[in-house]
């Protein structure tokens, strides 16, 4: 005797057969390709200037500004974490892609939703012996439990998991990329803050010897020695110079203002004495230009969202599929509420079920083309970015050689002013000049000491924003 086939049985066995992994649709991700220099082309030809790095001790990692040797500003780069509001945002946006990759990892497992009722109900129902249909009022009480699970044959899940990991992955790189850059910001902010304290201080100096020289003209004036334009042309420098401190006291107390912005404070709570650039241009330790791609943590940002643009090509395929899901329910359906949970009243179902897209006008060819215009967009953005971190490191490079040679030249050119003020001030007090000549001298040695502060404060800059351009921390592993 020939069984009746089982629908039970049938349907387990299609969902089990549907539950084999299948393959998932679209292009599987392959790094896009770059140009990588063999060496920068403004590296320092003598190694001792220009040591490749190291995992080494004898550097900073993490702290990387502590390689400047200032307890002020380490003090400072310690207070700069979500209090800072360019942190705080990214940070936010990286727990924002972790809950979307945790809403769409969701879809892996089954969705199981449960509900229970009352329903008072009045019907047509045939009684035997009656004339016709006669009214029924009954009473249903349920509580069914359902359950779906979207069964992933082309991989349309996978892939959007794939694409949200590697879009937190971008989110966390995008914040590692503001927190270096807001503590090259602070670094570089600090030294321009002390720079123009230097610059204060060399004009304070300068008014007072100015004022004392009017004093002394003023005299010799009175005595009749020197006209009245000699004073004059004293009273002009000491007031322009006295116009110059005031201009560099603006950009100080503005930069102290910034300051006190990237450490999240308002300005008013926040007050830095004067002091001028105590330390020196350190050496940098550097490395080959295939690292960087690995340790900057904006480059490894733009090649994680190539990697979540390609991750979406393949969801955008899946969708020519049909979706192909397993439907289970089960509860209890009773007229009575006592007889509820007892066995006669259970009911159930179970199956697979497709749901396919006939037409759609060519929506569907249009969103992959749409992924796929966007993943080229992703690419171009990454080697952008990439081919920007090469001339960002390249610009620095050249900026510490030249400010360096720059430097020596600006040290001989204030030395050379200074003896030219020396001269000029021996022959005005000997009678063979006028004061214009001690005042032209004047001049041009104040502005060479002032750009000889300037190169230095240039050159702490470069410093920070050349650490910047490699990475951040001094080893050789990738971007955290």
């Amino acid at each position: 005797m020939n069984q009746r086939p089982d629908p039970l049985r049938g349907a387990i066995a299609l969902a089990l057969a549907l539950l084999v992994p299948g393959c998932a649709v679209g292009p599987n991700y392959v790094e896009p390709s770059t140009v990588a220099p063999a060496a920068f082309k403004e590296a320092p030809a003598d190694a001792s200037e220009w040591k490749v790095a190291q995992p080494a001790d004898a550097f900073p990692r993490g702290a990387w500004w502590k390689i400047f040797g200032d307890a002020d500003l380490d003090a400072l780069e310690e207070q700069l974490g979500t209090a800072n509001t360019t942190i705080y945002q990214a940070e936010a946006r990286y727990r924002a892609a972790r809950a979307i990759l945790t809403q769409t990892r969701a879809d892996i497992t089954p969705t199981v939703t449960a509900s229970a009722g009352v329903t008072r109900a009045r019907t047509l129902t045939t009684q035997a012996g009656a004339p016709g249909p006669v009214p029924v009022t009954a009473t249903t009480y349920s509580a069914v439990g359902d359950a779906s699970w979207e069964l992933d044959v082309w991989g349309r899940v996978r892939r959007n998991v794939e694409s949200s990991v590697a879009g937190v992955a971008a989110a966390r790189d995008d914040l590692e990329s503001v927190k270096l850059s807001m503590q090259a910001e602070l670094a570089a902010a600090w030294f321009q803050l002390h720079g123009f304290d230097a610059q204060i201080a060399l004009l304070a100096t300068n008014v007072d010897a100015q004022a004392e020289a009017l004093k002394l003209t003023v005299n010799r004036h009175n005595q009749g020695v020197v006209s009245g334009v000699d004073v004059a042309q004293a009273e002009t420098l000491l007031e322009t110079t006295r116009a110059q401190a005031i201009d560099v006291a603006i950009s100080r107390a503005q930069t102290e203002h910034a300051i006190a912005f990237l450490v999240g404070k308002a300005p008013a709570d926040l007050t830095i004495p004067p002091a001028k650039i105590s330390v020196a241009p350190p050496v940098i330790p550097g490395l080959l230009p295939s690292e960087l791609l690995e340790r900057r943590p904006d480059v490894a940002a733009a090649e994680r969202r190539a990697a979540a643009a390609s991750a979406l090509i393949g969801v955008a395929i899946a969708a020519y599929f049909p979706t192909i899901s397993l439907d289970a329910s089960a509860g209890f359906v009773s007229t009575t509420l006592s007889k509820l949970f007892m066995a006669p009243a259970f009911i159930w179902s179970l199956g697979p079920s497709a749901l396919g897209t006939l037409f759609d006008a060519g929506r569907r060819r249009g969103v992959t083309e749409q992924r796929r215009a966007e993943y080229d967009a992703a690419v171009g953005a990454y080697r952008e970015t990439a081919l920007t971190a090469f001339q960002e490191v390249e610009d620095q490079l050249a900026a510490l050689r030249l400010l360096t040679l720059e430097e020596k030249q600006q040290a001989a050119a204030v030395a050379a002013a200074e003896r030219a003020v020396k001269l000029a001030e021996n022959r005005y007090q000997g009678g063979i000049t006028t004061y214009l000549e001690v005042v032209t001298a004047q001049t041009v040695a104040l502005s060479n000491e002032r750009t000889a502060v300037d190169i230095l404060t240039r050159r702490m800059v470069a410093s920070v924003n050349l650490v910047r351009a490699l990475g951040g921390g001094f080893d050789a592993g990738k971007a955290p």
